[in-house]
């Protein structure tokens, strides 16, 4: 099989192609985020390892499948995914009291809200 073909880095004004997955060269790879950062490592590296898909079912199961967030506004909406209600960042912990059910779209603007949150903190 052919190797896979150069591609222009993605950071503006860089002449440099690359064949890695994160569209970055070399000089620029620093500049990668979500998964093609260097260095992300797996999962159970992260922490979520068969102890904590175990919490995670406890979770689901205590809070009856269902969105426990404020801005479902009492509506029943099925969850899917955990998520810690303090953030491990800001010194959460995989406590039973601070993990919550939440359904995909819930989770993912709770997790932008707080990204959003982070940035303004460190260059805020």
């Amino acid at each position: 099989m052919p190797p896979k073909a150069k591609r222009p880095c993605r950071s503006p004004m860089c002449p440099a192609k690359t064949q890695d997955n994160s569209g970055y060269c070399e000089k620029h790879i620093h500049l990668a985020s979500g998964w093609a950062k260097q260095g992300r490592g797996t999962a159970e590296q992260r922490g979520y390892d068969w102890a904590w898909r175990k919490k995670r079912a406890a979770v689901l199961k205590r809070d009856r499948y269902l969105c426990q967030c404020d801005d479902c506004k009492g509506r029943r909406l099925p969850a899917s995914e955990v998520d810690h209600v303090t953030p491990k960042s800001l010194g959460g912990s995989d406590d039973f009291d601070n993990l919550q059910s939440l359904n995909v779209d819930c989770h993912k603007a709770k997790t932008q809200r707080e990204a959003v949150e982070a940035r303004l903190r460190d260059f805020g």
